[in-house]
């Protein structure tokens, strides 16, 4: 990849919306897959009342909408001021209380575990129905568009085209309790291939912590696959 690419991939710019600030790509097509397009709000002359608790608005009692849902509610029923990355906003914006603990639960990932893929951490690497693994890094491009793998050669998984992600615990799926992850398995569509194309981590067994990293990092891009399906079906 070019350093100008890479660039361009990585540009940023802010713009303001009725919503608030926002720290967007500088080129829409190198927007995060994880991202959420900003609501349209509910007309005012469609919300007489509060959706939440049917406060009938007046002059006293103002109608305010949630930047997350752009549902109309009551200063009391959406009083808090969050941080929305998923929207790229730069402030915390105001939510109703629903959408502000959707927002709380995915602030964990964009703290901790979006900075563990972006680090990266090393496994054995098969692709399709390879019988040979190499040793590569696999990590976030810093765009959050790419799963790049280096080694002895280097390869890019554009995130979007991952149709499927299934973790692995001792050669069996994760199936909940305290089963440690081992690998994982992703299924996705290569440009200009037919069908899907199967990629499998393993982590492997060593002393110096990164058996650990690598652990940490599944569970991350576990969570991160949850956050593309939902972006997905906005």
């Amino acid at each position: 990849m070019s350093s100008e690419v890479a660039a361009r991939r990585d540009a940023k710019k802010l713009v303001r919306s009725p919503s608030g600030l926002r720290m967007v790509p500088e080129h829409r097509a190198f927007g995060s897959p994880f991202g959420l397009e900003e609501p349209q709000w509910v007309p005012d002359k469609e919300c007489p009342r509060c959706m939440q608790c049917d406060t009938k608005f007046d002059f006293l009692t103002r109608k305010h909408h949630c930047r997350r849902c752009g549902k109309c509610f009551c200063d009391k029923c959406c009083s808090q001021k969050v941080a929305l990355r998923r929207m790229c906003f730069v402030d915390p914006v105001r939510q109703c209380a629903e959408c502000a603990l959707v927002s709380h639960r995915e602030a964990e990932f964009y703290d901790k575990q979006l900075k563990l893929l972006l680090s990266g951490a090393t496994f054995l690497v098969t692709f399709g129905n390879s019988e040979k693994s190499d040793t590569m890094v696999c990590r976030l491009s810093s765009n959050q568009r790419y799963l790049l793998l280096d080694g002895d050669s280097r390869h890019e998984v554009e995130v979007t085209r991952i149709a499927a992600v299934q973790m692995l615990a001792e050669g069996v799926p994760l199936g909940g309790g305290n089963a440690r992850a081992t690998g994982m398995t992703l299924q996705y569509t290569a440009p200009g291939a037919e069908g899907v194309t199967q990629l499998k981590l393993t982590a492997g067994e060593d002393a110096n912590g990164s058996r650990r990293q690598a652990t940490a990092w599944l569970v991350a891009m576990h969570k991160a696959a949850k956050l593309l399906y939902e972006s997905r079906d906005q």
